[in-house]
C-alpha cells in the first residue's frame, strides 16, 4: 500500500479513462489490410499513447503515394463502421475523478486525441465539467513520449509537475509523465504490467486507488512485482 500526496492530478484519455483501445486496434488494421501493408498486434500495440499523424509519419514509407493526412482521416473515418468494439469507461475512473474534484484537487486531461473526439468522450462519461483542463493533439507541437503535452497541463493548472499525479496506460504516456517530473501511476487497461515498468506504481484498475485527507492518493494494491 502507497499513500501519494498530489496538487493536482492529470489523465489519459485513451485506456486509461476509457477504454477505447480495441477499437483503435482495429480501425489502425483496417488502414492496414485496405492499402496491402503486412502488419502484427505488436505494430498497432505500439500506437498506443501517440498521436495518429505521427505515428503515420514514422511509417508513411509503408504507404507509398499516400500523404500522412489522407491515411489519417482514411484511419478516422473506420470509426463510424458497425460492430466496432464498444468503448466502455475504465472500472473506477469516474469515480475517482469525482472524488478528486470534490477534494478540490485540479484536474486535467492530457490526450494524443482530436479536440471533437476528447471532448465527445468526456462528455459522454459525465466528466467534462469536472476538468479544468484538455489539451489535446492540436495543442501541442510534440505529442506523446515528449512531455509538452503534460507540461503544459501543469503550466495552466498552476501546480508544480512535482506535486502531479499523471495516470497512463501505455508506455509512450508513462515516458512523457515521467520526463515532465511527475509521479506516474500505471493502469494496465491496454498493455501487461511490464510495459509500464517505469511508472512508479503500477495498478490494474482505478478501484485499486483512493482519494483520502490531504488529499492524497491510496493505492491500496499495487500489482505484484512491480
Amino acid at each position: 500500500m502507497a499513500v501519494i500526496g498530489l496538487g493536482a492530478a492529470v489523465f489519459d484519455l485513451d485506456g486509461t479513462l476509457i477504454d477505447t483501445e480495441p477499437r483503435n486496434r482495429v480501425m489502425w488494421s483496417r488502414l492496414f489490410e485496405a492499402h496491402g501493408v503486412p502488419h502484427d498486434e505488436a505494430l498497432i500495440a505500439s500506437f498506443a499513447g501517440r498521436r495518429g499523424q505521427e505515428v503515420l509519419e514514422d511509417l508513411a514509407h509503408l504507404f507509398p503515394g499516400r500523404t500522412v493526412e489522407a491515411l489519417f482521416a482514411q484511419a478516422l473515418s473506420y470509426g463510424s463502421v458497425p460492430g466496432l468494439p464498444p468503448a466502455v469507461p475504465v472500472p473506477g475512473a469516474v469515480d475517482l475523478v469525482r472524488s478528486l474534484a470534490d477534494a478540490g484537487v485540479p484536474l486535467a486531461v492530457v490526450t494524443s486525441g482530436q479536440r471533437d473526439y476528447a471532448e465527445g468522450l468526456l462528455a459522454g462519461l459525465g466528466i467534462r465539467d469536472l476538468l479544468d483542463i484538455v489539451v489535446t493533439a492540436g495543442d501541442v507541437v510534440t505529442g506523446k513520449p515528449h512531455p509538452e503535452g503534460y507540461l503544459a497541463a501543469a503550466r495552466d493548472l498552476d501546480v508544480p509537475p512535482q506535486e502531479t499525479i499523471g495516470f497512463e496506460d501505455a508506455p509512450a504516456g508513462v515516458a512523457a509523465v515521467k520526463a515532465a517530473g511527475m509521479t506516474c501511476v500505471g493502469v494496465i487497461t491496454t498493455q501487461p504490467a511490464g510495459a509500464l515498468a517505469d511508472a512508479d506504481h503500477v495498478v490494474a484498475d482505478f478501484k485499486e486507488v483512493d482519494v483520502v485527507p490531504g488529499p492524497a492518493l491510496r493505492v491500496r494494491r499495487p500489482v505484484a512485482g512491480l
